[in-house]
């Protein structure tokens, strides 16, 4: 009888510290429908390393204005962040790619209608080697978290993102529809991508 009693108290705690665990994990984020990626290339080579390259981003100097535009479709831009740590930016393996990242800026976009949201980052990292790695952690089973002034019914499994290296940079961008309904999200793609143009003028 002592023994079956201690039997079931193992068995208790055993579940009792499952559901722990499967309480305080962190859970699996959302994933684009849609994703591209590119690798550096020896054109970002002025600013292949942050030693060449030094000076910190700015909010400004990424999200200078206020709102992006393509095709004749604009998104209206929220408050930019600036985050110290990358690893809250991020989820799955990607949390260990921006290892030696030093700063993401991001901010979040949405048009007039409401109908379709999607934000931007830039990750400052050490290398072109690890903005690389972390291109290819963000195309397996990890991805960028939404920024938190993105609408509560942003659809991001329905979106589609492009993840680019440049340089020791690495860039995202994201868009989704908002909510059910059928959008075209090419021209929103675009216009949120275009942000990382800012980043030519590093070259100079």
């Amino acid at each position: 009888m002592r023994k079956w009693i201690a039997v079931a108290a193992a068995a208790v705690l055993a579940a009792g510290g499952a559901a722990s665990w499967w309480l305080l994990r962190e859970p699996e984020g959302v994933r684009p429908a849609t994703f591209r990626s590119e690798l550096s290339t020896a054109h970002y080579d002025p600013i292949a390393t942050r030693a060449l390259d030094p000076e910190p981003l700015t909010t400004a100097e990424i999200f200078a204005e206020g709102r992006v535009a393509s095709g004749g479709v604009t998104l209206e831009g929220g408050r930019p962040e600036s985050l110290a740590d990358c690893a809250s930016a991020v989820w799955g393996s990607a949390g260990t790619a921006v290892t030696g990242c030093t700063q993401a800026l991001r901010a979040g976009y949405t048009t007039a209608d409401g109908r379709i949201a999607g934000q931007f980052l830039v990750f400052n990292l050490p290398d072109s080697g690890a903005a690389d790695r972390l291109v290819t952690a963000l195309s397996r089973d990890g991805f960028v978290r939404p920024a938190a002034g993105l609408p509560e019914a942003f659809d991001g499994a329905r979106g589609w993102a492009q993840a680019r290296a440049l340089g020791h940079y690495v860039t995202v961008s994201w868009v989704a529809p908002v909510g059910g309904g059928r959008v075209d999200l090419t021209h929103p793609q675009l216009a949120v991508d275009g942000l990382g143009l800012a980043l030519q003028r590093r070259l100079l």
